[in-house]
């Protein structure tokens, strides 16, 4: 009878591993066959001995491992930085929002405005204000908006600037009228601010050592 493949199977057995036969045949011919069974037990003997040896003893490395760590990441400071300041923009815009809102109101409620506007003019002045507050407390709820809402605002509040400064030399509006659309310009100012941070970095390379490292 060939034991090659019986202690193939308990060797198998040993390390937990299919054993490739039936294990009742395994364990006929173990019982059979005293060189096998020797060999078998002997190889037991081997793996348990293997299994129960000391690990080597390795010196502890924690105290100079966490002596040797940075009191800080490297970029932690900037990071939260970069937190503050949009934080703080964002809070800008939230306050800008609820001040235009409230200049908003009075014409598209009451359709009244300043210098004595028509019924309906103080109303569209009113819904314009109004959707520009919504523009800056969108914007300031998600700060990735204020890419594609800075192109409509930063047009009006350009021509807006342009047209009050002439009325203003024309005498054709009061300064304190004039002065009500700062609040405008600011809100744009803070969403331009937004979306100047927003942009996606552009990455640079550099040759070290024959290899291209990108960064």
């Amino acid at each position: 009878m060939q034991c090659a493949p019986f202690r193939e199977a308990a060797s198998a057995r040993l390390d937990g591993e299919p054993l490739g036969i039936p294990a009742a045949d395994l364990d006929r011919h173990l019982a059979a066959c005293p060189d096998c069974a020797g060999w078998a037990a002997a190889a037991g003997q081997v793996t348990r001995r293997a299994r129960l040896a000391a690990a080597p003893e390795v010196p502890d490395l924690t105290a100079a491992v966490l002596a040797a760590l940075p009191r800080s990441l490297p970029g932690a400071a900037a990071a939260a930085r970069a937190r503050l300041v949009r934080t703080a923009l964002r809070l800008a815009l939230l306050a800008a929002a609820v001040a235009q809102a409230g200049l908003a109101l009075p014409s598209l409620v009451t359709g009244t405005a300043a210098m004595s506007a028509p019924v309906h003019v103080a109303h569209e002045t009113g819904a314009w204000n109004l959707a520009a507050a919504a523009a800056f407390l969108a914007v300031a709820a998600a700060p990735r908006l204020a890419a594609g809402a800075l192109p409509f605002l930063a047009t009006f509040t350009v021509l807006l600037t342009v047209t009050t400064v002439r009325d203003l030399q024309a005498g054709h509006v009061h300064a304190d009228r004039a002065a009500a659309h700062l609040l405008l310009l600011a809100g744009v100012l803070l969403i331009a601010a937004v979306a100047w941070r927003q942009r996606p970095r552009r990455r640079t390379s550099a040759v070290l050592g024959g290899e291209r490292v990108v960064a």
